[in-house]
């Protein structure tokens, strides 16, 4: 507190509060590992959906959420180990007192920000558009929020979903 005040003259009351979290007792987080091979594909699919239901995440929300990780999930195993084989660790956490699920794609491969990749213009016939970009479009769309950090050499994009 000395450091941030300085020299100034103390003018008020001085009030401290210190809070210790130890994380929300209702959550539940479980994780797997999978070769980052477009065969895994279904494999991860049913080991999320049988997390979901777990969760007894409705289906229309299940069914979004499978949509985006299975998009993201090839993306990962087509581009992110261009000269080497690698692994995608799925993280869920899932809050029961607010009913949301985030979803953590991560791997080591080549740094990417997908979240960066400008809009695609859908109102071009598809012919004349870019390549690249619908895919994490639909994942934006589809979740109520996205986050990406790279941290210890790792790529982490976060989906959030909540019914």
């Amino acid at each position: 507190m000395d450091a941030f005040v300085g020299e100034a003259p103390q003018f008020d009351d001085v009030t401290m509060l210190a809070l210790s979290y130890f994380g929300d007792s209702s959550s539940t987080t479980v994780s797997k590992v999978f070769p980052a091979k477009t065969e895994q594909l279904e494999s991860v699919i049913e080991w999320l959906t049988k997390q979901l239901e777990s969760f007894q995440c409705p289906m229309k929300y299940s069914t979004q959420i499978q949509i985006a990780v299975e998009e993201i999930f090839v993306n990962v195993a087509n581009y992110a180990y261009p000269d080497a084989e690698g692994d995608v660790t799925i993280s869920m956490d899932f809050n029961q007192a607010q009913s949301v699920v985030s979803i953590k794609v991560s791997d080591h491969g080549i740094p990417y920000n997908p979240v960066e990749h400008g809009e695609p213009d859908i109102t071009l016939p598809p012919e004349q558009r870019n390549i690249g970009g619908l895919g994490i479009h639909m994942v934006r769309k589809t979740m109520d929020d996205v986050q990406y950090c790279r941290s210890e050499n790792q790529n982490n994009l976060t989906i959030f979903k909540k019914w």
